[in-house]
């Protein structure tokens, strides 16, 4: 039917099967994504807590390039060795002051939050195709239906016959659109809502750590004090 049907209903049905293809791609690629980032989340806050200190844990953390936790402690820990140097010279110089302080913990939580929206871009890339294809897809193969149905009436005119036998090929062919549009559409919407909770998900685990991360830096802080 794909073969005899019109140049706008093969365009239409080629463009589905595009949306189709590269869909199925990304679901692919974030399934095996999502796993390689659990499974080094899970090592990577394992190996953490276990260290005896920040630095321990700053030596592997590299080892654990899909762990969006390992990158926002690594974010931080960088921060933190440049706030420590600067506090160095502060004492040496002068003191170190509250308002000091104060200004190194906010420089900290945000070179956190700035590492969290890395990740979550970087792991959430690709996802808003899904949702354009579950979105546009189904109206590409009504519009292929109509087009189709449009070119089956006038056929139906020229030929001057309404029988079965006229009508039934070009119906057939036109529906067939609408089948391929929604055969597109609705994989598509499905694993996008599922990749959608597991970034939700990553996103809350990322600031959990994150906020461990600061309870620790600034218990450290005050048992200076």
């Amino acid at each position: 039917m794909i073969l005899h049907a019109g140049p706008v209903g093969q365009m239409v049905m080629l463009l589905l099967l595009f949306f189709s293809i590269v869909s199925w791609s990304i679901i692919f690629m974030k399934f095996r994504l999502f796993r390689k980032v659990r499974l080094d989340s899970e090592d990577f806050l394992e190996t953490f807590w276990a260290s005896g200190n920040l630095n321990e844990a700053g030596e592997v953390a590299g080892d654990y390039p899909y762990s969006p936790e390992a990158a926002v402690f690594t974010a931080g820990f960088t921060e933190l060795k440049k706030i420590n140097k600067i506090r160095s010279r502060s004492e040496e110089n002068r003191g170190e002051t509250l308002d000091m302080q104060l200004a190194a913990m906010d420089n900290l939580k945000r070179a956190l939050r700035k590492a969290e929206d890395i990740e979550l871009n970087r792991l959430g890339s690709l996802l808003p195709f899904l949702a354009t294809t579950g979105s546009a897809t189904p109206f590409i193969g009504l519009f292929g239906t109509v087009w189709g149905i449009m070119v089956s009436f006038h056929d139906i005119g020229q030929r001057g016959s309404a029988s079965l036998a006229v009508v039934a090929p070009g119906i057939s062919e036109a529906l067939v659109a609408t089948a391929a549009g929604l055969a597109a559409a609705i994989p598509a919407v499905i694993f996008y809502n599922y990749f959608s909770n597991k970034l939700t998900n990553i996103q809350y685990n990322s600031q959990s750590f994150s906020t461990d991360f600061l309870n620790l830096v600034e218990r450290d802080l005050l048992s200076r004090v």
